[in-house]
C-alpha cells in the first residue's frame, strides 16, 4: 500500500534512490565494457538470444533515469516515494548481484536471485498498476513504462539463467530430446506469457509484450542448430510480435475514439483532485 514519507525521509529515500540507480547502471555497464565480454564469453544453450537482445538494458536505464529526476517533482514523488517507496532500491540491489553473479558464471545462485528480482519487480509492477494510475504523460514514461519493461524482461532472464544454470553446454553437447523438448517449452512459456500482457486489461502491459517479443527474434537470430530449434524460435517470435500488433492496433483505435492519453486500459478513468 502507498505510504505518506516525512519531508527528511523522502530526502533520504531520494538521494538512496539516486545511488541505488547508478549502482544499477554501473553493474549492467560492467558485464557490457568489462573485461570478460560476457555476452560472447558466457554460457551457450539452446536457448540463448544474440547480444542485441541485451539492449533492452539501455533503454531501461535510460528511462529510469527519467524515473529519478521526476521523483523530485510533486507527481514523480506522489508515485516514486510515497508508493514504490523502498522497493526501488532493493530491486536495484537484487540486480546488481544477480547480474555479477551472472557475470562470473555463477549460474545457479544467479537463477536463484533471478527469481528474487521477478519477485521484486512484479511487486512494484503490481503497485504502480494497482494504485497509482498515470496522471499524466511523464507518469506513463518514466514510471509505469519503465516497470513494465522491466517486469516482461525479468521473466525472459529467469528462462535464460534457468537454461544457463540446468541445461546443457551448447558448444560442448548435442541437443537431445529432452533439451528440445525443454527448450520448447521454454519458447512457448515466453510466447504465452507475451499474448497474455498484450491482451491484460492492466495499463502498460503492452511494453511488457513487446520486451518478451524482441527477446523471441534474438533467439532466433542466435539459434540455427538444430533446426527444430530454429525454426520454433521463429514460430513463437511472429505469433507474439502479431499479438503485439494487434494491441497496439486497439491501443490506437481507443485513442481514435476518444481514448485517454496513450493508456492502455479502457476501463479506467483519470482519478479528479489527486495532488
Amino acid at each position: 500500500m502507498p505510504a505518506n514519507h516525512s519531508a527528511a525521509s523522502s530526502l533520504f529515500l531520494k538521494i538512496i534512490n539516486v545511488i541505488a540507480y547508478f549502482l544499477f547502471l554501473g553493474s549492467n555497464i560492467y558485464t557490457i565494457a568489462g573485461p570478460a565480454d560476457i555476452y560472447y564469453t558466457g554460457k551457450e544453450t539452446y536457448i540463448t538470444p544474440a547480444p542485441w537482445a541485451f539492449l533492452i538494458w539501455s533503454l531501461i536505464h535510460l528511462l529510469l533515469l527519467g524515473t529519478i529526476i521526476y521523483q523530485f517533482f510533486d507527481g514523480g514523488k506522489q508515485v516514486i516515494i510515497d508508493g514504490i517507496s523502498w522497493r526501488f532500491p532493493l530491486l536495484v540491489l537484487l540486480n546488481a548481484i544477480y547480474v555479477n553473479l551472472w557475470a562470473t558464471h555463477h549460474y545457479i545462485i544467479a537463477f536463484i536471485l533471478a527469481l528474487f528480482v521477478s519477485s521484486t519487480v512484479t511487486h512494484i509492477y503490481y503497485v504502480v498498476k494497482k494504485f497509482h494510475e498515470p496522471q499524466s504523460i511523464s507518469d506513463e514514461v518514466f514510471v509505469h513504462l519503465p516497470f513494465s519493461l522491466w517486469h516482461g524482461w525479468a521473466t525472459v532472464l529467469v528462462i535464460l539463467t534457468a537454461f544457463e544454470a540446468f541445461g546443457v553446454n551448447a558448444i560442448t553437447e548435442r541437443a537431445g530430446v529432452w533439451t528440445k523438448v525443454f527448450v520448447f517449452l521454454g519458447l512457448l512459456f515466453l510466447e504465452a506469457t507475451a499474448a497474455a500482457y498484450a491482451f491484460s486489461t492492466t495499463e502498460g502491459d503492452l511494453p511488457a509484450s513487446i520486451a518478451i517479443s524482441w527477446s523471441l527474434w534474438a533467439i532466433f537470430a542466435h539459434q540455427h542448430h538444430p533446426a527444430f530449434v530454429h525454426w520454433s524460435a521463429l514460430a513463437f517470435a511472429i505469433i507474439s510480435s502479431l499479438w503485439v500488433v494487434k494491441a497496439v492496433v486497439g491501443v490506437f483505435l481507443k485513442i481514435h475514439r476518444g481514448g485517454r492519453g496513450i493508456s492502455l486500459d479502457e476501463e479506467r478513468a483519470p482519478l479528479v483532485g489527486s495532488n
